[in-house]
C-alpha cells in the first residue's frame, strides 16, 4: 500500500520545477493542462504541492518520449480525471501505431531485397503500355494524393514521364519503386529533403546500399520509443498506485 501522500511534505512549485530543470510557470501549465491534480492553495493563495504531484509529474514526463507530449497529456488528463480506462485505450493506441510502424519498416525491408538494380539506360525505357501507370492509380495504391506525389516529383523523388498522346504523367517500374521507397521513408519520419539524396544514389549507384544506413537509424529509433514506453509504464504505475 502507497503511503498517504496528501498528508506529505508541501512542496512549492520551484521545487518541482528545480528537480527536472523546468520552469514554475511550466508547472502551473501541466496544472492547468489536468497533467497534475489541482494543488492546495495556502490562506495567501499560493500553490502548495505534495509528492503526489511529484509523482504525476514524473510520469508524464516519462510518458512523452514514447507517446508524444500530446498523448502523454491525455493520459495524465484522463487518470487524473478517473477514466482510468481511457487512460489504458491511448495506451493501447501508441502500442498498436509502433507495432504498425516495426511492420511497414519489415516491408521495407522486405521490399528492398526484392527490388532490382536500375541501370543508366533505364531513364530511356518506353513509359507506356502494361509496365506504366498512371498518377491517380499510383496515389490510390499508396494511400496518398495526386498532389503529394507532384510534390514528390518536384522534390526529385520520382521522374515520371509524360504519354505524348495525353500529357498525363506515365510512371514506370523505376518510377513505382522511387515512389513506394519515398512513400515508406516518409513514414518512418524522413524528410524530403533527406529522402531526395538517397534516392537519387540508389539511381546512380545501381543498388540500394545508400538505404542501410537510414533503415538501421529508423529500427534504432523504434527500439528507443519501445523502451521509452517501458520506463513511461513504470512511472504511471507508481502513480496509480500511489493514488490510491
Amino acid at each position: 500500500m502507497g503511503r498517504n501522500l496528501q498528508n506529505s511534505e508541501r512542496l512549492r512549485p520551484v521545487d518541482l520545477a528545480r528537480g527536472h530543470g523546468l520552469s514554475t510557470q511550466a508547472i502551473r501549465n501541466y496544472e492547468e493542462a489536468g497533467i497534475l491534480p489541482a494543488a492546495d492553495r495556502t490562506p495567501h493563495g499560493y500553490r502548495t504541492y505534495t509528492s503526489l504531484h511529484a509523482r504525476a509529474l514524473g510520469a508524464f514526463l516519462a510518458l512523452v518520449p514514447g507517446h508524444s507530449h500530446q498523448t502523454a497529456t491525455s493520459i495524465m488528463r484522463a487518470v487524473n480525471q478517473g477514466a482510468v480506462d481511457e487512460a489504458f485505450r491511448l495506451i493501447d493506441e501508441s502500442h498498436a501505431q509502433l507495432l504498425d510502424d516495426r511492420r511497414t519498416l519489415q516491408a521495407v525491408e522486405n521490399a528492398l531485397r526484392d527490388l532490382a538494380p536500375t541501370t543508366a539506360s533505364e531513364p530511356d525505357a518506353a513509359v507506356s503500355g502494361p509496365g506504366g501507370t498512371f498518377i491517380g492509380p499510383l496515389a490510390g495504391e499508396l494511400g496518398i494524393r495526386p498532389a503529394t506525389l507532384r510534390k514528390w516529383e518536384r522534390a526529385g523523388l520520382v521522374r515520371p514521364r509524360r504519354d505524348p498522346l495525353t500529357g498525363y504523367r506515365v510512371y514506370d517500374e523505376a518510377d513505382v519503386r522511387d515512389a513506394r521507397l519515398a512513400h515508406q521513408l516518409r513514414r518512418g519520419g524522413y524528410l524530403l529533403e533527406q529522402i531526395a539524396p538517397l534516392i537519387a544514389q540508389v539511381r546512380a549507384a545501381g543498388g540500394l546500399e545508400p538505404l542501410e544506413a537510414a533503415l538501421c537509424d529508423w529500427r534504432g529509433r523504434l527500439s528507443a520509443r519501445g523502451r521509452a514506453m517501458l520506463t513511461g509504464a513504470a512511472e504511471l504505475e507508481v502513480y496509480l498506485r500511489e493514488r490510491g
